[in-house]
C-alpha cells in the first residue's frame, strides 16, 4: 500500500515562490501517474498538475500552467510541486494522489487523502 505525505507549505507574499514536495513509502512510484490536487476554502477539491510513471510527461491545469513545474525524483520516490509567481488564488490545502487519468487532462484521484500541505498566499 502506497502511502503519501505532503509538505512545503507555508504563507508567502503574491508574486513568490514554494516548492512541495510528495514522498511515498511502500511501494515506489515509478509505475505510476501522480497528481497534485488542492482545496480551496469554500471549494471543491480541484486537480492542478500530474506526471505520468511511462514517460514522464506532465499535464497542468490553464489556471497554473507557465507557473507551476511538476516533476519527480523516483530515486527519492519523491514528486514535486515548484510553484512561482504565486496569486491569491492558489491559496489552498494541496495534496497529492495516485492519478487513474493518467495525467489526460482528467483527474482521477485513487485511495485515501492525507492532511496535505497549506499554502497560503497573502500580503
Amino acid at each position: 500500500q502506497v502511502q503519501l505525505v505532503e509538505s512545503g507549505g507555508g504563507l508567502v507574499q503574491p508574486g513568490g515562490s514554494l516548492t512541495l514536495s510528495c514522498a511515498a513509502s511502500g511501494r515506489t512510484l515509478d509505475n505510476y501517474a501522480i497528481g497534485w490536487f488542492r482545496q480551496a476554502p469554500g471549494k471543491e477539491r480541484e486537480g492542478v498538475s500530474c506526471i505520468s510513471g511511462t514517460d514522464g510527461s506532465t499535464y497542468y491545469e490553464d489556471s497554473v500552467k507557465g507557473r507551476f513545474t511538476i516533476s519527480r525524483d523516483n530515486a527519492k520516490n519523491t514528486v514535486y510541486l515548484q510553484m512561482k509567481s504565486l496569486k491569491f488564488e492558489d491559496t489552498a490545502v494541496y495534496y497529492c494522489a495516485l492519478d487513474l487519468g493518467f495525467c489526460s487532462g482528467t483527474f482521477l484521484p485513487f485511495g485515501g487523502w492525507g492532511q496535505g500541505t497549506q499554502v497560503t498566499v497573502s500580503s
